[in-house]
């Protein structure tokens, strides 16, 4: 449990590590980080965006390899996305006798925005901690069209991970970024959970009768 909570306060230390202790089984631990926050729900608090940052700062001073990682973690992110999506729909299956009429209506409401919004939500999900992790099972609990969930998850990963992972990448070797590494990456986990806290305050206001 303190080896997780150092990999969400502390990741490029904690990557560092990795790499001292594991060599290139990193490469697989990663892997299995992107993957679990994409695929089980259980896992969203591993790190996402922060990861992929740091991942790309350390790759600029070539102790990993940058091509490298943009593959595994493209698969970790669509073969995760794929497993979440089919564990909502094994889900959905096992509870299609459930007669609970807030189950009912909460899969009905799920299946309609799917059928309008649901492309535009896997991709834009793929961007927000907690969202990317749950809005895949959705999908699969409302039986999204398959072939678009996996487009949208395909184009929503090469995005992410070309976003956070080359930013990394490529400011990784300026002397004020590696002087105020740890400011930045706080700063880069405020501004991704920002969208979330103003839709949970806007809807918080909204339940409240002046």
């Amino acid at each position: 449990m303190n080896q997780i909570i150092e990999l969400i306060l502390n990741t490029d230390d904690a990557i560092m590590r990795l790499v001292e202790e594991y060599g290139k089984l990193t490469y697989i631990i990663l892997f299995l980080i992107v993957f679990c926050e994409s695929g089980i729900i259980l896992f969203p608090f591993l790190p996402g965006d922060g990861l992929l940052f740091s991942a790309g700062v350390i790759a600029s001073s070539l102790i990993l390899d940058i091509y490298a990682l943009f593959i595994i973690f493209f698969i970790a992110a669509v073969s995760g996305n794929l497993v979440n999506y089919f564990i909502g729909k094994l889900t959905g299956n096992k509870l299609s006798g459930f007669n609970n009429k807030y189950y009912q209506k909460f899969l009905h409401q799920a299946s309609r925005f799917y059928e309008t919004w649901g492309d535009k939500a896997i991709l834009i999900s793929r961007f927000f901690p907690i969202l990317r992790t749950y809005v895949p099972f959705i999908a699969g609990l409302a039986n999204m069209n398959l072939k678009s969930y996996l487009f949208f998850s395909m184009l929503g990963a090469f995005l992410w991970i070309s976003s956070f992972l080359l930013l990394g990448y490529l400011i990784g070797e300026i002397p004020f970024v590696k002087a105020n590494y740890g400011l930045i990456f706080m700063g880069l986990i405020v501004v991704t959970l920002i969208p979330i806290i103003y839709a949970f305050i806007r809807s918080f206001f909204k339940k409240i009768k002046w």
